[in-house]
């Protein structure tokens, strides 16, 4: 019997009522060796009937024996209670399922207790993605010691899930001893103090862990001092290739320390800087280190960080004197004439390709400006895909393929604005 004949038959004899988005998805969908199945709640073509409970119920039934080994369940509204069925799933002895996206549901602290035992003794799923779930402190803490027993999982992301201190710091430290688990977002946690204790907790992971290669410690609240905890620890790590720094309260002094880093450690490849303050002299001190011999930076995102004229020209030097550096991306910061006529230059010269940049040049009554692309800097580096092999991802998203780990990519056109 079909996978789609199953699901009906089950809704029949339960009585429950079908959900037409599951009985067009598993229509279309061939079962295969290995295969995704997606059934995200945030169609940006259609509205759908978003999932509930009983629908991870019944779907978890169908896809008992099946060579699932991706599911994508995001933006819907399963709870605790549905989180129970699929850690069921999760223990079955012949599950395949390699990849778990929940990603903005309704989670909250009990379900993360019931992930965490279900994962003490999974030995086959390499990604979570927990974002936006309200899991909590406690949740996090289960997670945390969950991660102490299981050596399986590769991915984890945690971000928005009103992470407090103390589990921040449980996670970090988990991190220190921890030798699976290459991706790691704890972005947005509910941080008080203004003592950057994390940092301090982080600096010394790094200085440990041999083997994350992507961190991503958006809107935590770092300051200059948190950043020159973290450089600390990164100057003894070799194993970080993406940092994502974004929305913090870095300023120039902060990103000094992170220059004089770079210099010295040839394994960062992709930082992302927007939405920080650091201005026309901290864009000359990574223009300094890009132009540095021997610098391995590939993507930089500086967007918003009320860099003027004099910072962005020396970026646009510093990318003439290193080809390394492939990907830049400078909106929202104060995009004079010079400056569009250099990054002009940079796109027509093929020095900088249009699909790695966030701005595209144009010219009315021959005065030149810039326009947004909607493009940004990669949201993984690392991802893992559908039949369970860890991979590096060496292009940007908007070319990456179409797997159950690839972002969503907004329409990449060029918006004419205002002049600059």
């Amino acid at each position: 019997m079909a996978v789609c004949e199953f699901y009906e038959a089950l809704c029949a004899e339960l009585e429950i009522k079908i959900n037409p988005h599951i009985v067009e998805v598993l229509e279309k969908t061939t079962p295969t060796q290995s295969f995704t199945l997606k059934l995200t709640g945030n169609s940006r073509l259609r509205l759908v009937q978003r999932l509930t409970d009983e629908d991870v119920l019944l779907l978890c039934k169908c896809l008992k024996n099946k060579c699932v080994t991706g599911l994508d369940v995001r933006y819907n509204n399963i709870t605790d209670a549905g989180v129970g069925h699929l850690a069921d799933l999760l223990q079955e002895e012949n599950s395949a399922l390699r990849s778990l996206d929940l990603m903005f549901n309704d989670i909250l602290t009990d379900g993360a207790e019931i992930l965490s035992k279900s994962l003490q003794c999974n030995s086959t799923l390499l990604s979570l993605r927990l974002s936006g779930n309200k899991i909590g402190n406690k949740g996090a803490m289960r997670l945390a010691s969950m991660l102490q027993v299981n050596n399986t999982l590769q991915e984890l992301e945690l971000a928005d899930c009103d992470l407090a201190t103390q589990s921040v710091i449980a996670l970090i430290i988990v991190l220190k001893s921890n030798k699976s688990l290459r991706s790691v977002d704890i972005s947005r946690p509910l941080l008080f103090s203004h003592q950057e204790e994390w940092a301090v907790h982080c600096s010394e992971m790094l200085a440990l862990n041999s083997s994350l290669v992507e961190l991503h410690l958006g809107k935590m609240g770092m300051t200059d001092s948190g950043m020159e905890r973290l450089t600390e620890g990164l100057r003894l790590n070799h194993s970080l290739r993406y940092l994502d720094l974004r929305c913090n309260r870095v300023t120039r002094d902060g990103v000094h320390h992170l220059a004089q880093l770079l210099k010295q450690n040839p394994t960062l490849e992709i930082i992302d800087l927007s939405s920080n303050r650091i201005e026309d002299e901290g864009a000359m001190y990574l223009s300094e280190a890009i132009s540095w011999p021997g610098c391995t930076l590939k993507e930089l995102s500086v967007n918003s960080n009320s860099i003027r004229t004099e910072g962005l020209l020396s970026l646009t030097q510093a990318m003439k004197a290193n080809s390394t550096l492939t990907h830049i991306y400078i909106w929202g910061n104060h995009l004079e004439e010079p400056v569009c006529q250099a990054f002009r230059e940079l796109i027509s010269s093929g020095r900088l390709l249009p699909e790695h940049t966030d701005v595209s040049a144009y010219e009315v009554d021959a005065q030149v400006f810039l326009a947004e692309v909607f493009q940004n800097v990669r949201r993984h580096y690392y991802s893992t895909d559908s039949c369970g092999a860890g991979t590096r991802s060496d292009s940007n998203p908007a070319a990456a393929p179409d797997s159950c780990f690839a972002p969503l990519i907004e329409n990449q056109r060029p918006v004419p604005l205002q002049p600059c």
